[in-house]
């Protein structure tokens, strides 16, 4: 066999096996646990593992969660809650203890990449929390620095959409006049240390509140004709409304920091006036958006740029407060089973795509941690045979 026969061959192995991590990588899921059924976290574990789920972020620090994730390779976020910003701006001893007792103790063994310091601060009316964002979020990162963790884990905060004062089109992306004194100190920080802008974005809300003048099709990665805004064309509202946040940042002179969607998602089931809260919704929209970040596809802006994307939710959460939709944002049930069928096929079909990239099927009568425990050892059965009968192969190639 000619060398050159085999090197097509190595290179579409190779960059398969790229394009594999990279869409997996851009792929997280947001870990709630406001509820009172929730299953052990180690089951939980399991479960992600059997998804190929390798990102989580937790709205604390929960010791016993990121415990049960060690040596599992996933990767965590993890937050500093609203509560601790004043005390963390005016005492940095209290980031480092916060550091000290919910970071220093679990790495490396648990993967932590990232701190979030508060969630949606900003455009709350509260004056004194907005102005102990930065100084938190500095306190928090000169803490990770001294214990030599600032190049391993980053800090950042997660913010509404509702920070912008405009978003459409997406070139018109501005921030509220009100937040504008704290979103500056702000962008330099996430210039200075290189971490992303976070934002909690949800096309539900806008549909909810407009079914009317806001197409469906639009808002759920289905076939439509799209907006245009100058060149760009937008056949969806989560990448407009990210790419409106790009425009917002350039406008304070900030073209040097990225844009992450820390929170999105769909609810399957709401209140009677909660118009589009439904399973068949539900899945259209992740199973739509999950084949997207599986593409590797970036904005009509940011091209080039993969979207980075945690889904809301992954279990229904029976303890939240609010309307019955907050309930109801959970990929599965407290007992492991999926709320509904996700087709992460072909973006754009009306029931949430295809099946080449996977699918959740509802279990009828089993919980989904005893299977996926089972999966989890069968994977690692398979990819050893997988290894062993892939390698001579390789070897005779490369022999070649």
């Amino acid at each position: 066999m000619e060398s050159g026969a085999s090197s097509p061959l190595l290179l579409g192995l190779v960059l398969l096996s790229l394009f594999s991590v990279s869409a997996q990588q851009k792929f997280g899921i947001n870990y709630g646990q406001i509820a009172n059924n929730l299953p052990d976290p180690t089951q939980v574990a399991s479960l992600l593992r059997s998804m190929n789920v390798n990102r989580v972020k937790l709205y604390d620090a929960d010791p016993k969660v990121l415990t049960a994730f060690a040596n599992t390779g996933v990767e965590f976020i993890i937050s500093v809650g609203n509560e601790n910003l004043q005390t963390m701006a005016t005492s940095p001893g209290a980031a480092r203890q916060w550091v000290a007792q919910h970071v220093q103790p679990f790495i490396p063994a648990t993967r932590i990449t990232g701190i979030i310091v508060g969630n949606e601060v900003l455009g709350n009316n509260d004056t004194a929390m907005a102005a102990s964002l930065v100084p938190a979020m500095q306190a928090v990162y000169d803490a990770l620095a001294a214990l030599g963790l600032s190049g391993r884990v980053t800090v950042s905060s997660a913010h509404s959409v509702n920070v912008l004062a405009s978003s459409f089109p997406p070139s018109s992306g501005a921030f509220q006049e009100g937040v504008a004194q704290y979103v500056r100190p702000l962008l330099d920080f996430h210039s200075k240390t290189g971490s992303p802008f976070l934002i909690n974005a949800y096309p539900f809300f806008a549909y909810k509140g407009s079914p009317a003048s806001v197409s469906l099709p639009y808002v759920l990665f289905q076939p439509n004709a799209g907006v245009r805004d100058g060149g760009l064309v937008y056949d969806n509202m989560l990448y407009a409304q990210i790419d409106a946040v790009y425009a917002a940042m350039k406008a304070m002179g900030h073209t040097d920091i990225g844009v992450r969607v820390s929170e999105t998602g769909w609810p399957s089931k709401g209140d009677e006036d909660e118009v589009g809260a439904t399973a068949q919704n539900a899945a259209a929209y992740n199973g739509n958006l999950m084949q997207r970040i599986a593409m590797g596809q970036g904005t009509p802006l940011k091209p080039s740029v993969p979207i980075d994307v945690f889904v809301f939710a992954l279990f229904n959460e029976n303890m939240k407060p609010g309307p019955a939709s907050e309930r109801n944002y959970g990929l599965f049930y407290p007992n492991g089973s999926p709320v509904y069928a996700i087709n992460a096929g072909t973006a754009g079909s009306g029931d949430g795509g295809g099946s080449s990239v996977g699918r959740f099927d509802p279990y009828s009568s089993q919980s989904m941690f005893s299977a996926a425990s089972r999966l989890v050892a069968v994977r690692r059965r398979l990819s050893s045979l997988t290894l062993l009968l892939v390698l001579p192969v390789l070897s005779a190639l490369l022999a070649c």
